[in-house]
């Protein structure tokens, strides 16, 4: 009997441990998840809520200025996820040889993810700034005036600049874990494709890529997930604007909530939206690339 008791407080003991934890994620996950969900289906002010059933999610599906956001969360998502992963892998391929000064470029190149994403946005918002930004005074000292745009006004290259910051910012990140993934490759597999004649593109095909694949599945769903939620970037370079032009999913929920008319039922119901949406593209996601790291 004692030695029992003694299991059991042994094990509750344990539980314990995992108790701040499972509070943390009860409290700042689980439970707002929960409303969330419950105040999608009412008319939710932040004060009252009536109940309404699915009557957002209806609306949803009809205003087009959704239809807008959900379009330019697709545009960065596949842009952004494409062109992060092709920079990312063409500098681990250049930055994972051994020469002087490697470890200074690598540094270099990591250092923008670990500053703050708002801060970034915020920066670079100066530099593009049309009138007093650094880019377009840079322009007029070397005579190319003609060449200076609205970065930022401009709906067509908002978009580009939020793409191109995103990119900067994490591109370097993306570049460590293919130098992880590519530092497990044996030499001798390059060794033995020289024995054979392989070219440097074969080798890449045949030997590089397949053996990086695990770090090609985790650098294509970060991406995917991170952009999908795309708000910083958005949120200090633009604001959304000009207008509604450059405004993503996430950008959306934050006006609708915390802007003019505080609709939080409605913001819920997008939300809940883009969750589901997130959760199924990443499922699916994630069962194709691992039956093409099996297949490889």
């Amino acid at each position: 009997m004692w030695a029992h008791r003694h299991k059991v407080f042994l094990e509750l003991k344990w539980f314990g441990f995992l108790l701040p934890a499972l509070i943390f994620y009860l409290v700042f996950f689980l439970i707002p998840t929960l409303s969330s969900a419950y105040y999608s289906l009412t008319d939710w002010d932040g004060v009252t809520s009536t109940f309404i059933g699915l009557d957002n999610f209806k609306e949803l599906f009809r205003d087009t200025m959704i239809v807008t956001t959900f379009r330019n969360t697709a545009i960065y998502t596949v842009s952004i996820t494409l062109l992060q992963n092709l920079f990312g892998l063409l500098l681990a391929l250049i930055l994972v040889k051994k020469f002087v000064g490697v470890n200074i470029m690598r540094t270099i190149f990591f250092m923008p993810f670990i500053f703050s994403t708002l801060l970034i946005g915020y920066i670079w918002g100066f530099i593009l700034e049309p009138n007093i930004g650094v880019i377009n005074h840079l322009l007029d000292a070397i005579h190319l005036g003609g060449l200076k745009v609205g970065w930022l006004s401009d709906p067509a290259w908002a978009k580009r600049m939020i793409i191109v910051v995103t990119i900067w910012q994490f591109v370097g990140y993306t570049m460590f874990i293919y130098i992880a993934g590519l530092q497990g490759i044996s030499k001798e597999l390059y060794e033995s494709g020289d024995i054979d004649g392989a070219s440097g593109w074969n080798k890449f095909i045949h030997i590089t890529f397949p053996l990086i694949a695990p770090s090609f599945t985790i650098n294509i769903m970060l991406s995917l997930i991170g952009n999908l939620q795309i708000f910083n970037q958005i949120y200090a370079l633009t604001g959304g604007g000009p207008g509604y032009a450059t405004e993503s999913i996430a950008s959306m929920i934050y006006r609708i909530g915390f802007g003019s008319g505080s609709r939080w039922g409605y913001g819920s119901a997008l939300s809940i939206v883009m969750f589901v949406f997130i959760l199924i593209l990443t499922i699916i996601m994630v069962s194709f690339l691992r039956k093409r790291e099996v297949e490889m």
